[in-house]
C-alpha cells in the first residue's frame, strides 16, 4: 500500500444503493457488473478519458456496515450529457492509500483484498473510495486491480 494524492475527476455509468449488511452487497454489485458488461455500457458513455473501468463506492451512510452507492463506468472529461438511465458524478479526490487485487477475478480476489482493508485499522474517510480496472485487469485469472481508499 502507499499513499497517493488523486485529482478530482468525473465519472459516468450506472449505480446501485447497497449495503453490506446480509450479504446484500454480494448480489447487487455482481448483477450491476452484470448489466455494464451485458449491456455494453462502457461504449455508450460519452467523453470517456479512458478505457478504464472504475468501480466507485460512495455516498456511504456511516461506513462500510452500512448503506452506500456503488457506480460501475468511466472517467470522462465532463458530466454534461449523461445518457438516460446513467448517473453522472465528480469527485473531488485527496489523500488516498492505494491497495492491489491479485489473483483470479472470478474466485474473489478484489473482495479478498476489501475483506483485509475492512480489517486494517486505517483512517478511513468514507467519502469515496474505489477500483481501476485497466490493462492489468485484461486477464480475468490473472488480474491486477488498483484500489483506492479515501483517508
Amino acid at each position: 500500500m502507499n499513499h497517493q494524492q488523486i485529482e478530482p475527476f468525473n465519472i459516468i455509468g450506472i449505480s446501485v444503493r447497497t449495503t453490506n449488511e446480509n450479504g446484500q452487497a454480494v448480489k447487487d454489485i455482481p448483477a450491476l457488473w452484470n448489466r455494464f458488461m451485458s449491456e455494453g455500457i462502457a461504449n455508450k458513455i460519452p467523453n470517456k478519458t479512458s478505457e478504464s473501468i472504475y468501480c466507485i463506492y460512495t455516498e456511504y451512510e456511516k461506513d462500510h456496515t452500512k448503506p452506500y452507492t456503488t457506480i460501475i463506468g468511466c472517467r470522462v472529461d465532463q458530466v454534461e450529457n449523461i445518457p438516460a438511465g446513467m448517473v453522472g458524478e465528480t469527485f473531488a479526490g485527496g489523500p488516498y492509500m492505494q491497495f492491489m487485487a491479485k489473483g483470479n477475478l472470478m474466485q474473489g480476489a478484489v473482495y479478498n483484498e476489501w475483506m483485509k482493508i475492512w480489517d486494517a485499522n486505517l483512517p478511513r474517510t468514507f467519502t469515496a473510495d474505489f477500483e481501476v480496472y485497466d490493462e492489468k485487469a485484461q486477464n480475468p485469472e490473472d488480474a491486477a486491480v488498483d484500489i483506492f481508499i479515501a483517508i
